[in-house]
């Protein structure tokens, strides 16, 4: 009778109308650490960033069919062990897009999911595709860990309680079914890969605590924890502090094991237990250093390897989408906890590279595994592979890491077009509202326009990311040059008026990156934030990628944009005089996130 109510409820509401603009309706229980970075949201984001967040939006995000993502709910069991997570990862993709956008479209189909998605809820709470015969055995907790996320989500963007509703209840399941105590099962072997699956949980939990005050979910939190180093758990947190590797982590797998670093991030703000923290920057180090590709990803065959074998293609089935999303989601959590500017180096590295290179900008179809060498295998398919549900989210999460700010001064992290507006505190105490925006053809120049424009006149700082791969970075406003140090933050404090404008420049020489272990004899080109591929498609004049053969003598860039195909909507790419087969020869390379659009080979590793 109450699911009858609710879903009735719903109806109304949706008949009624909901307001195209919302507030945001967040947690009621604070961090005992406070966020260092707190995004600013932008808007109108333009350039690369803007057109391939338009892709998502309107090629992959507005393509869901809701039938079939929730199939597997509507006759149990569904067809795949794992098929109960799509949901839960659209809600979020679609309330994050939703939230930067407010596009009606993508509203209308998530009120629609959820209204569909509350009535496959079984009476105990169940939210999960498996018959009861066969609960708690595979996926089933993973699946409930992403119906809490994606229902929070929505919540967050609505306001609509019945969904807050629809994850308390199916977290109650979880709490009375698991447990340390007599007559509950053990969580760590309700899923796969040696408790990591399930484990991971402990991020939504920590949300769904600090959302309704609820203790239970608190004290389940810690049951993880503790689950964590039983003798059949992971030893997530005494291997991390015994060996400092990932690898030494459960069976090392990549995706599981940074949805659990998610929760310990989350479990760590709230409660302020300071021991989570240097762990979680041992992992980061570890993966960094060792097991992490030039493009931002990480992963081969879905599990971290050993130190610096970083194989890059196809057969190797490296970096799976999961891992580059939830590495970003990573990343993004430590640059809010500690402000500082590497996290959003990694982030911009990530972004620019594999996330944009696993959605093809013509058909919004998304690839499993993108490897660095071959063609990208893209599918169009929903409700069936974990990447086409997961890089969206990737995706949507792209306004929360330009800019915002850190320890209250307002900081640009990313430099494309985009708009925002804040409220901060003058130097001499006084509050005010800031107007942020860029202008700029970054990442096809640099050059950037800051339009900063206080509600008045008012002396204050502002920050600006010095990305590590700049040269002579100067920032002019006032007829003052301010110079900035790599990978470091430039401060510009003065008095700031209405229509001021901040010039800032920077060079980006050409980088020629060594193949390292598993590419010895090989480079890869980068310029800027961007890794770049040769296309087989724009080199039809030449018979094979395979020979060509990088002259070191050679660091001119030519604008090649014009051999473009017109369905190609980024004009971006250049062309370096190399060696093939012996011979010299023009040879034009694009960005990697754009490269393979029609499915020709590709390669970033190129004979040296």
């Amino acid at each position: 009778m109450k699911r009858t109510l609710t879903c009735f409820l719903f109806l109304l509401s949706a008949q009624m109308g909901m307001a195209s603009n919302p507030p945001f309706y967040g947690p009621i229980v604070p961090n005992k650490i406070k966020d260092k970075y707190v995004p600013a949201y932008y808007q109108n984001i333009g350039g690369l960033l803007g057109y391939r967040m338009q892709v998502n939006l309107k090629k992959r995000l507005l393509q869901i069919d809701s039938a079939t993502l929730l199939s597997g709910f509507r006759k149990r069991p569904g067809s795949q062990t794992w098929i109960g997570e799509h949901v839960g990862k659209f809600l979020f993709s679609a309330s994050k897009t939703y939230q930067y956008s407010h596009d009606p479209r993508i509203k209308h189909l998530m009120d629609d999911m959820v209204r569909k998605y509350i009535i496959c809820q079984m009476p105990d709470g169940y939210l999960g595709t498996y018959l009861e015969k066969d609960r708690w055995t595979e996926w089933d907790v993973w699946a409930h860990k992403y119906a809490i996320i994606g229902s929070l989500n929505y919540y967050s963007v609505t306001g609509y309680k019945p969904a807050l509703q629809t994850a308390e209840h199916a977290a109650d399941l979880i709490c009375r079914t698991f447990g340390d105590t007599p007559g509950k099962r053990d969580l760590m072997l309700a899923g796969e890969h040696v408790g990591l699956a399930p484990g991971s949980i402990l991020e939504p939990m920590v949300d769904l605590y600090r959302y309704t005050g609820n203790q239970k979910y608190l004290d389940f939190c810690r049951y993880i924890l503790r689950a964590f180093e039983q003798p059949d758990g992971p030893k997530l947190i005494s291997r991390l502090e015994k060996y400092g590797d990932v690898t030494k982590v459960g069976d090392a797998k990549a995706y599981e094991m940074l949805s659990c670093f998610l929760g310990i991030l989350k479990y760590y703000k709230l409660t302020g237990e300071q021991k989570y923290l240097p762990l979680m920057q041992t992992a980061w180090t570890d993966i960094t250093k060792n097991r992490l590709y030039i493009t931002g990803t990480s992963s081969d065959h879905e599990i971290f390897r050993a130190p610096g074998i970083l194989k890059a293609e196809n057969s190797d089935e490296m970096g799976e989408g999961c891992v580059t999303v939830t590495w970003i989601q990573f990343n993004l959590q430590m640059l809010q906890i500690t402000g500082e500017p590497k996290y959003a180096e990694e982030l911009e590295r990530s972004v620019y590279n594999h996330l944009l290179a696993a959605e093809n900008p013509q058909t919004g179809c998304v690839s499993y595994y993108t490897a660095l060498d071959g063609a990208k295998p893209y599918r169009c398919d929903q409700g069936f592979s974990c990447c086409l549900s997961s890089v969206p989210r990737g995706i949507s999460l792209i306004p929360e890491m330009m800019g915002g700010k850190i320890d209250g001064t307002f900081t640009m992290l990313f430099y494309e077009n985009g708009e925002t507006t804040e409220k901060i505190t003058a130097k001499n105490g006084a509050g005010l509202s800031l107007k942020i925006k860029s202008t700029t053809q970054f990442p096809l120049d640099s050059s950037i326009v800051v339009s900063v424009s206080p509600s008045h006149a008012a002396a204050f700082a502002m920050n600006f990311r010095v990305p590590v791969w700049s040269q002579d970075f100067s920032a002019n406003v006032g007829g003052k040059v301010y110079k900035g140090e790599k990978d470091k933050l430039l401060t510009i404090e003065r008095l700031w008026k209405p229509g001021d404008n901040v010039e800032i420049s920077f060079k980006m020489p050409l980088q020629i990156l060594p193949g390292g272990l598993s590419y010895p004899n090989s480079i890869a080109i980068k310029k800027g934030p961007q890794i770049f591929a040769v296309d087989q498609g724009l080199n039809k004049a030449i018979a094979s990628i395979n020979y060509i053969e990088y002259q070191s003598a050679q660091s001119t860039l030519t604008d090649e944009k014009s051999v473009l195909p017109a369905d190609w909507s980024w004009k971006q790419a250049y062309s370096l005089q190399m060696n093939v087969s012996g011979a010299p020869k023009k040879v034009v390379i694009v960005p990697f996130s754009e490269a393979g659009q029609d499915s020709s080979k590709i390669a970033v590793w190129i004979h040296h």
